[in-house]
């Protein structure tokens, strides 16, 4: 008996090429945003960031870009918050 290495198809392992995105994911992406637009769009979002803002908020933290390019000229001074004060 020969020990013949399984023949592969020629696209194996390839997968998705990078930034397609999955057809799953554009499908609930599609859904998502038809039932936004059904529920009042820029009107309901506004008040959900009244009615509910920690989740408003997570909403916002998930669709910022989580890196931004840029050039600045001056000076940047940055505000470092490390807990919110208790009353």
């Amino acid at each position: 008996m020969k020990n013949n290495p399984k023949v592969k198809p020629p696209a194996a392992g390839r997968g998705r090429p990078k930034g397609a995105p999955n057809k799953n994911t554009k499908a609930l992406k599609d859904m998502i945003l038809g039932a936004l637009d059904k529920a009042g769009g820029e009107e309901y979002l506004q008040r959900q960031a009244d009615d509910n803002p920690n989740a408003f908020l997570a909403l916002i933290g998930r669709v910022l870009p989580t890196e931004m390019k840029g050039s600045l000229e001056g000076n940047l001074i940055v505000n470092v918050v490390t807990g919110v004060p208790r009353e």
